[in-house]
């Protein structure tokens, strides 16, 4: 009988921290239905104690989720675990996972507390987090670089106080694979209670190699819980992807010898949703969910697959959600076709009222183009969702004037809370004329510091997704907009972008 590979999924806490991916409640809400169609183990929901905001995102995902554990971080003081315990009261199965540091830098530097002062308060932290939850995961923050010694000190003694999970974070992803690997294995050695709890993975992807060190800690030092994000989101270079951790170990069974629960033939929808709401687009080379992972160029590769897949293909594109008939719908398609298509995307609307919005964005869009893709449809659902949001801007219109040798002109007009005002301006081109058109109205100040385009499908019809980062006054929050003139898809993301500027939620840092 194999081992079971647990599947903790951060996307929703440390995938967040990503600079610009905040997400809202509802946004949350959304992953965390499609994480748990996914089959994931365990969904960390957020950092309930970081702000009023994420507390009640995960009140909601603890309410809403049933098959899955719903986890909230905390630090290892009384008020942040007490805080995660009312979070999780609404859940099926919860988890408080606390952490503290215990390298000598993050101790000295950051802490300013001595050794003795570490090993007492994470012993505290995890009885009083286990008076609250029967399930207590916890982390020794930049554990990877921390005194092997103290480190088996620390983790002997919270797993006597009730810790059911050890995470050895590799914080700064400094770790190489068969280091790291035999760094878990020593811990489980020479730690005599450890078989008491389960052990857990938790590598950054700064050196490019997070999934490489999270199964080297699996198949060297026995852990048998990676924690991981959809895309591999995360800030700096990211975390641990999932989509490419749970494929290894589904591919090479053979090698690895564990059972894996997640269903993937949901990989793909949970791509591209987290994708579109975060604004972080996948890169066309990206293993497992990017656009080019199952394609082949050269001609040699190509004969090689139509003979038999198996000559270049490791896994099957359909078994990760990849359609082989990606155009779904059209203008002739009907309501119910289209809700069966949502559904099956894993888009739960949660009113006719809704999904009738939706629908007729749907048929306004497919007047405008004659192949509408799953991209397309999750793209008007999520612009109808920003709709009903009641946001401080909103798109109206747009008219653009640009040709050689005239310096472009602009004319928008957005609602400002619900009362429609217009602007114009002159600009480099058009999206630049644009923009500073509705800057000279709402004069944010801030700074644009990413813009890209991405052609939700492959034709010159496509729709396109623009993301724009903002950042101001030490914020930092991404936008996007969808539509077929690529114009009016900036215009759309810029209001986005100013919309969440506009709501201060003040967010206390979490662990790396």
């Amino acid at each position: 009988m194999a081992d079971k590979l647990i599947i903790f999924d951060t996307t929703l806490r440390d995938g967040e921290q990503s600079p610009g991916a905040s997400m809202t409640r509802d946004e949350k809400l959304r992953i965390a239905r499609q994480l748990e169609r996914l089959k994931v183990d365990v969904i960390e929901a957020g950092f309930a104690a970081s702000s009023n905001g994420d507390f009640e995102a995960v009140k909601a995902v603890a309410d809403a989720i049933k098959d899955s554990t719903v986890c909230s971080l905390a630090r290892a003081n009384d008020r942040d675990i007490s805080r995660a315990a009312e979070a999780l009261k609404g859940a099926n199965r919860a988890r408080i996972h606390t952490f503290i540091a215990t390298s000598p830098v993050h101790m000295e530097m950051k802490l300013r507390m001595t050794p003795d002062q570490v090993f007492e308060q994470a012993k505290l932290a995890v009885r009083y987090a286990r008076n609250l939850v029967e399930d207590v995961e916890f982390s020794p923050e930049d554990g990877y670089r921390s005194d092997v010694d103290f480190l088996c000190r620390v983790i002997e003694a919270v797993i006597d106080e009730g810790a059911t999970t050890i995470n050895v974070p590799d914080t700064v992803g400094y770790a190489v694979p068969e280091l790291y690997g035999n760094f878990i294995r020593t811990l489980r050695e020479r730690i005599p209670n450890s078989d008491k709890a389960i052990w857990s993975v938790h590598c950054h992807n700064d050196l490019g190699m997070a999934v490489a060190n999270s199964l080297a800690g699996v198949k060297i030092g026995g852990a048998r819980q990676v924690e991981c994000t959809i895309n591999g989101l995360g800030e700096r270079a990211g975390n641990c992807a999932l989509e490419e951790v749970v494929m290894a170990v589904k591919t090479r069974r053979d090698y690895f010898g564990l059972d894996v629960g997640v269903d993937t033939r949901h990989i793909v929808a949970a791509s591209r949703m987290v994708s579109q709401i975060t604004g972080f687009p996948v890169q066309p080379n990206k293993a497992v969910v990017g656009a080019n992972a199952f394609a082949h160029a050269s001609g040699i590769h190509q004969d090689g697959v139509l003979k038999a897949r198996d000559t270049y293909e490791i896994m099957r594109a359909e078994d990760v959600g990849w359609s082989a008939n990606k155009i779904v719908l059209g203008k002739l398609s009907g309501r119910n076709a289209f809700k069966q298509r949502l559904q099956e995307l894993g888009v739960a609307l949660e009113s006719e009222a809704e999904i009738n919005a939706a629908f007729a964005r749907f048929k306004e869009l497919a007047d405008r183009k004659s192949e509408i893709f799953d991209e397309d449809i999750l793209a008007l659902v999520s612009e109808e969702r920003h709709a009903q949001e009641h946001d401080r801007y909103a798109f109206v219109s747009l008219a653009q004037h640009s040709e050689t040798g005239e310096r472009p002109h602009a004319v928008i007009v957005f609602s400002e809370d619900g009362h429609e005002v217009r602007a114009e301006s002159d600009g480099n081109g058009p999206v630049d004329a644009s923009l500073k058109a509705i800057e000279s109205h709402v004069q944010s100040g801030a700074e644009v510091v990413l813009y890209s385009v991405n052609a939700i499908s492959g034709s010159t019809e496509s729709q396109g997704e623009v993301t724009i980062r903002l950042q101001s006054s030490g914020r930092i929050v991404n936008g996007v907009g969808a539509d077929p003139d690529i114009v009016v898809a900036s215009a759309k993301a810029y209001l986005n972008a100013l919309n969440k500027l506009s709501s201060k939620a003040e967010r206390v840092a979490a662990q790396g």
